[in-house]
Formats: C-alpha cells, sequence, structure tokens
C-alpha cells in the first residue's frame, strides 16, 4: 500500500538480448567519418515558430515568453506547428542508414515470452503474459491445473494499441473486477466493473478518474480518487483538489459518495484512500505535493465512525502498511529520516503513542507484507538486502539474494504460504522467484527467456567526487574486455528528484546498447531517496543545483577514467531527469556530443501552472514564493538558459502530445529556444509521439521506434558511420 509517485521515472520492461557479445566488434573500433554528420546538420531548416510579445514581471523583471502561443495544446496553430518539426525530425532521421538495423535487432531481442508473478483472487490463479512484440500485456488466468485462458486482452481495446490496462483490481471473494484503462497515455481514467467468472460489463463505465487507485470494500464497492473536470483543455487545465469517492456498486457514478477532500479545509492535490485487508479500516492519505502527508483512519464496522487523525501536519511520509486487530502497523520516515516500522492502537493513533518495531538504520527501508510476515527491504548503496520479521518483532532470518542488485518487493496476502520476487541488475535479465515463507528458502519460478548472456558482461560500482565533495555512487556496465581508450560511445543517465531511487534493473533497449559496445552509466543524485530524506532534501529547492553538479561530476568521472570522452557521451533522463539533461547541457554543453531530454520540466517560472504541477513545489519551489526562489529557478530553468552563439550539443527533445504529466509545451519551448539560438552544425531537433503520454503504458511497437531514433540519432552525431557486424 504504497503511495503513487506522481512523477516518476519512465521504466522499460526487464529483459533482453541478440548477437553473442563475443562476436562483435564494439562501436569505438567501427569507421567513423564525423565532417560528415556536420555537413548534413548544417543544411537543416528548421520551421519558424512565431514569436510572441508575451511578458511576465517578477518581483520587478520582466520576463519575456515568446513561446507562450505553444501552450495551447488545442489550436490549429500548435497542431501544425507539432506536424511541422515531426517532418524535419524524421527526414534527419531517415538519412540514418542503420536505423531499420537497430529497429530490428531492438524487435528480434525483444521477441520473447515474458510472464509476471502469479497472484490468486478466487477460484483463479491470475499472471500477466506478452507472447513477445504484443503492444500491451494480456491478463491471463488458470483454474486449479485446468487450462490457462485469457482473462483480459489490452491489445483489443484500441486498433492501434494505445489503450492501455493501467489497473485491475478484485473484490474481497475475487468475483467481481474494476479495472481502468488509459486512452493515448493520458493520466485520466476510465473503471470498468465486470463479473469476474463471465467477464460481463456490469454497469456503466466510471469516467474522468485520475491519479486513483482503487480499493474494494468487501463485495460491496470500491474507494477511488478524482479531480473536478477542468474548464479549457483536460491535458494541461490546472488540478489541485482531488477528492475521494466510494462507488456503491450498481449505483450511478452522479451518486458516489464524496468522502474526503470536497471543502476548502479538506483541500489536497492528492488524495489516496485504501482499505486493510482485513476489510476494519479505511486509511486516507491527503498531500499538498509529493513529499509529506497527513493520515486518517475510519472504522468501517461501525455505522457513521467519524475520520480519527493520525496525523494533521505533512511533515513526514507515513502509511498504514497493516492492522492486526486494533493494531496499527505503519512505515513512516517521521523523526526517522531512513523510516522505521511502528505500531499503535487505533483508538489513539497519533505520533505521541508510537512504539518502535522495526526502528531506523542507516540504511532507506522499504516495508512490505504477506505470507504473515513483514519484509523490510534495505537499499544499501542502492542494492537491495531484505529481512524477513515476524508479527512481534521479531527477526526471523536474512533472505539471501543472487547476488548484488535489487529485489522486488515480497507482498502478497496474509494467508499466502508461498510469496513472489523478482531479480534484476542492469546485466542480469529479471528472474522471478518463488519463495516459501515458512522455510526462508527461494526457488527459481521463471527465468527470463531472454537471449542475454550477463557472463560476457561487467556491472560495477565505483563512487565518484561532486563539486563539493560530496561522495556519489554510479553503476557502469559495459562489455568485457573495454579499452578505456575515450572513444567508447555511453549514456549517462540521471534522475535526481521526488526521492526516487535508481536502483540496478535490466532493460532491452540498454541491452542493445551495451551488444554492441556501448557503455551505460547512472548515478544515485541527490534528491532520489537511495540515502533518505537528508540525500532528497539535499536536491531540492534552493539546493537543486546539487543534482546538476553531480551529474556533471559524473560525466568528467567517465571522461577522465577513460571510459569515455565529450565526443562519445550523450546524457538522457525523462521527466525530471528531462529536466537534468535540460539544466546541464544549457550549463555545460562543452561536457557530451548528445543531449536527449526525454518529456522533461523545461520552464521553471511556469511548471506549477499546468496539471498537478503545482505539487511539485517541494522540490522545486515556485517563482512566485520569493523573490530569491524567482532568481534561482530563472538561473537554471532550462527555457530561460538557452543563450545565442553557443555551439550547443547533438539534441533531440522527445515528447508527447497527450502528455498531461509533464505538458508538451515545456519541450515545445525549449526546442523553439534552442533552434532559433544553436551557433553550430549540430542538429537540434523535437520528436513529438502522437496520442500518447508520459511513459507508462506506451506499446511495445512505439518504444521500439523511439529507441531505434534515440540510438540511431546519438551514434550518428558521435560519428558512427557503421554497426558492428557479427
Amino acid at each position: 500500500m504504497k503511495k503513487i509517485s506522481l512523477l516518476a521515472v519512465a521504466s522499460v520492461l526487464a529483459a533482453c538480448s541478440g548477437e553473442s557479445p563475443e562476436t562483435t566488434k564494439s562501436m569505438s573500433e567501427a569507421e567513423t567519418v564525423k565532417p560528415a554528420v556536420s555537413q548534413q546538420a548544417a543544411a537543416l531548416t528548421y520551421p519558424q515558430t512565431r514569436k510572441d510579445s508575451v511578458v511576465d514581471t517578477y518581483f520587478g523583471t520582466e520576463i519575456a515568453d515568446p513561446y507562450r502561443w505553444l501552450e495551447d495544446d488545442r489550436s490549429a496553430e500548435t497542431e501544425a506547428w507539432v506536424k511541422a518539426q515531426n517532418k524535419v525530425t524524421f527526414n534527419y532521421l531517415d538519412q540514418i542508414g542503420y536505423r531499420d538495423t537497430l529497429k530490428q535487432r531492438l524487435e528480434a531481442l525483444w521477441n520473447y515470452e515474458k510472464v509476471g508473478s502469479p497472484f490468486k483472487e478466487g477460484d483463479y490463479t491470475y499472471f500477466y503474459r506478452n507472447d513477445g512484440l504484443q503492444n500491451q500485456y494480456v491478463v491471463w488466468r488458470k483454474k486449479g491445473e485446468g487450462e490457462a485462458e485469457i482473462f483480459l486482452d489490452p491489445n483489443n481495446f484500441s486498433e492501434d494499441g494505445t489503450t492501455s490496462l493501467a489497473s485491475l483490481k478484485f473484490s474481497k471473494d475475487g468475483s467481481i473486477a474494476a479495472y481502468s484503462i488509459s486512452e493515448g497515455g493520458s493520466d485520466w481514467r476510465k473503471i470498468f466493473i465486470i463479473n469476474a467468472e463471465t467477464k460481463e460489463i456490469l454497469e456503466e463505465p466510471l469516467v474522468d478518474v485520475k491519479f486513483s487507485g482503487i480499493s474494494w470494500k468487501g463485495n460491496e464497492g470500491f474507494y477511488y480518487s478524482s479531480y473536478d473536470k477542468p474548464e479549457g483543455s483536460e491535458l494541461s487545465a490546472k488540478t489541485d483538489q482531488h477528492k475521494l469517492y466510494y462507488h456503491k456498486l450498481g449505483q450511478a457514478q452522479s451518486e458516489d459518495q464524496l468522502i474526503f477532500g470536497g471543502t476548502a479545509e479538506e483541500k489536497r492535490r492528492y488524495v489516496s484512500g485504501y482499505v486493510t485487508e482485513d476489510d476494519r479500516f479505511l486509511v486516507i492519505s491527503g498531500a499538498t505535493s509529493t513529499s509529506g502527508n497527513d493520515l486518517f483512519i475510519q472504522d468501517l464496522t461501525k455505522a457513521d465512525a467519524p475520520l480519527v487523525p493520525v496525523l494533521t501536519d505533512f511533515d513526514s511520509d507515513t502509511s498504514v502498511i497493516d492492522t492486526q486487530g486494533s493494531k496499527l502497523f505503519l512505515a513512516t520516515n517521521r523523526d526517522a529520516p531512513n523510516k522505521k516500522v511502528v505500531t499503535v492502537d487505533a483508538a489513539k493513533p497519533t505520533p505521541e503513542n508510537w512504539q518502535d518495531f522495526i526502528p531506523e538504520t542507516e540504511n532507506v527501508l522499504t516495508v512490505s507484507t504477506g505470507g504473515g510476515y513483514i519484509f523490510a527491504e534495505y537499499m544499501v548503496d542502492a542494492l537491495s538486502k531484505v529481512y524477513q520479521y515476524d508479527y512481534q518483532g521479531k527477526r526471523v532470518r536474512e533472505i539471501a539474494l543472487p547476488g548484488p542488485g535489487s529485489a522486488s518487493s515480497l507482498g502478497g496476502k496474509y494467508d499466502d504460504e508461498t510469496l513472489y520476487y523478482s531479480f534484476t541488475n542492469y546485466k542480469t535479465p529479471s528472474t522471478i522467484f518463488a519463495f516459501d515463507v515458512k522455510k526462508g528458502e527461494s526457488s527459481v519460478y521463471r527465468e527470463s527467456g531472454a537471449e542475454f548472456d550477463p557472463a560476457g558482461y561487467e556491472s560495477k560500482q565505483v563512487f565518484y567526487t561532486s563539486k563539493d565533495g560530496t561522495k556519489v555512487p554510479m553503476m557502469i556496465t559495459y562489455k568485457k574486455g573495454l579499452k578505456l581508450n575515450g572513444k567508447n560511445p555511453t549514456i549517462l543517465y540521471g534522475y535526481g528528484g521526488f526521492n526516487i531511487s535508481l536502483t540496478p534493473s535490466f532493460s532491452i533497449a540498454n541491452a542493445v546498447w551495451l551488444e554492441l559496445g556501448g557503455v551505460y552509466a547512472v548515478p544515485n543524485l541527490r534528491g532520489g531517496g537511495e540515502y533518505g530524506k537528508s540525500w532528497h532534501d539535499a536536491g531540492t529547492k534552493l539546493q537543486k543545483q546539487n543534482v546538476f553538479d553531480d551529474f556533471i561530476a559524473a560525466g568528467e568521472y567517465l571522461t577522465e577514467q577513460g571510459y569515455t570522452s565529450s565526443d562519445y557521451l550523450a546524457i538522457r533522463g525523462g521527466s525530471n531527469g528531462g529536466l537534468l539533461v535540460g539544466a546541464v547541457m544549457t550549463q555545460r554543453p562543452d561536457l557530451v556530443k548528445v543531449a536527449l531530454p526525454a518529456v522533461g520540466v523545461m520552464d521553471m517560472l511556469r511548471y506549477h501552472t499546468f496539471t498537478a504541477g503545482a505539487g511539485w513545489a517541494y522540490d522545486y519551489g515556485t517563482a512566485e514564493q520569493s523573490e530569491e526562489m524567482f532568481e534561482y529557478l530563472k538561473g537554471y530553468s532550462p527555457v530561460h538558459n538557452v543563450k545565442v552563439g553557443v555551439n550547443y550539443p547533438a539534441t533531440l527533445v522527445t515528447t508527447a502530445d497527450h502528455d498531461d504529466r509533464v505538458v508538451p509545451a515545456h519541450s515545445f519551448k525549449f526546442a523553439a529556444e534552442l533552434q532559433s539560438k544553436q551557433q553550430g552544425a549540430a542538429p537540434t531537433l523535437i520528436r513529438i509521439e502522437t496520442n500518447a503520454g508520459h511513459g507508462a503504458g506506451t506499446p511495445v511497437s512505439k518504444t521500439i521506434e523511439q529507441y531505434a531514433d534515440i540510438f540511431g540519432f546519438t551514434l550518428y552525431n558521435m560519428g558512427i558511420t557503421e554497426l558492428p557486424q557479427s
């Protein structure tokens, strides 16, 4: 029962491989002809982007915003601009001779069966499965030892595969299912309710649901959250009062009961409600930003029971992880920056009555439950270590993991005898393990079908020094036998924000990069959650520059150690990571050859005026809150720091027209600034995916095309004219 992360890293499906690493030569050994790149880039003619005379005044300082009109995602002029930009971009990409080869290699490595961990609901065992290149995972099920059958196939939700299954939740006895869909990648959802046995739709779908879980109360109904539909564009208009509703089966959505969030006193930007496994308590969490929440409980066994406050401030991240009778088990970072577990009686649940159950340690804690036990997963320098506890607080055992890497949370229902977890790292395809909760033994449940041999690759952790002397960890992954000659094409990937931790995980796309001889490096920047709240806070507001300095220092380390050089280094990041790339490429354009900002937060003076952006103020601050904060944001905002006469790296900005998390106007304005001011011959292009959103639910076919374009653009602008051959 974790709080939804509202600005998360876009992830890639785990798996992959291809040609034997022993039979390929690295990209640094391929023929290179750098002048050809500059000559073609110099011939680019960008679409003319109209400039307006819009000016905003902050604390007496006038700030021009000539591309404000691009914020109107519904206008014909913006639509025409998108089409014109895409035409230029794809005409350029079409010149890259090996782009189709990259796509074919990605398709080949992606094309294997992928199956998720099983879970039991009612009389059936369910699991997610993808045959290989299906755009969306299919939900299968089987009863006992019977034949498996398809339960839900999201590939049939739309002709082009752009409608995805966002969530699936079953009633207490498993007889009814509620599932939400996302259309075109939007955060707005529809919820369908079906008879789980017959798959018959039981009533009209719920509409206009956003940033919501689905939490059942028995078999009677469920809780969900949403905003009032905004005036103007639903993709960009501000949404800041979240409300929790209860939907009783059989009643119209218009009759749904408003539980929390409807008054001025209850106004929260994010509200979630979930029912404890024993069906006794409703837990309500409210937040005004992406960090910190208040907390309430309601006894569902008593009619018209009041909401009882557990926390009335927003000074911590706290959640109820389980209950036993009237005892609540809470995970919290209140007075414990690395998190701990406490217990308290529901009759007196406020902090002065809390008792430590699993005390805070020097490592960051994540908690899960299942099988009658509590599992404490610690991040030790961003690597997993897991312990099993009973409900009396006794540590039962440490769970032996296959090696350094990331273990997904062990979780399930209280009476499950077997739980499942996956293990992965940057060179190891994800393997699912079955865990016997009584014996404490793990066994392989399902190995990955990816044709990728980890033995041919090395992934090691290093610690480098940032500008202010802070030691920062970084994982570097590459083919064994790599020559430290400064000529290895390298992708440096970062995020650095919102308490999000980048732990090692395998991806099909990255495996293609490694197979070709590329280096993939991921530093754990400040602003993330790898070392707890203090690490997070060290990369927020007036300390945000620490994140950029950490990333710059990572690039300098890779160059100094001979892994790569400025001619072969690309930086990449999405969402908050797109901001990271935009800030670093404008501060240090000499550091890299290629910049790949994806769905980035690029206009730091106006980000909070779109959709739920105001909730990101914990990390960023806003331009209105003080003159100091305004000056600080202006000092690194990518849109406001593109300067005339600078040689910027070859840049491929990527975004999507249905992104209502980080609206595409951020990327539109940044690309327009780059195109109007770029001094050098390096291309500054924008690739705008249509009928797609922030990342989640993107069809496999679109994902493969995106990576073929990104890798092709990167290698081409590093001067690679031929891909390695087997």
